[in-house]
């Protein structure tokens, strides 16, 4: 099974909200997922992305393949643990 990290659309109209989901590939947009780890909204300002990165790590380690907008949040989201981690100087 070829499983994917992508976003879910949902929300009203003009007014869209992401639910960042693993997914069977072959599966609709906005069909049935394996799990739910996150969720993105367009609409506000600032920190609009939440994503659970140890489950995303997860996914991709047994091959799961991320679209390229949730790719940038994962992407995002380990810089910002980079930098908390590191000493301040």
């Amino acid at each position: 099974m070829a499983v994917a990290i992508r976003l879910r659309r949902e929300g009203a109209r003009n007014h869209p909200f992401y639910r960042i989901t693993v997914a069977d590939q072959r599966c609709p947009r906005d069909g049935k997922f394996i799990e739910l780890i996150g969720h993105y909204d367009p609409k506000q300002a600032g920190d609009n992305y939440k994503i659970n990165l140890p489950r995303a790590e997860y996914w991709l380690s047994v091959g799961a393949r991320p679209s390229q907008t949730v790719m940038s949040f994962i992407n995002k989201a380990r810089k910002i643990v980079v930098e908390a981690e590191a000493p301040a100087a």
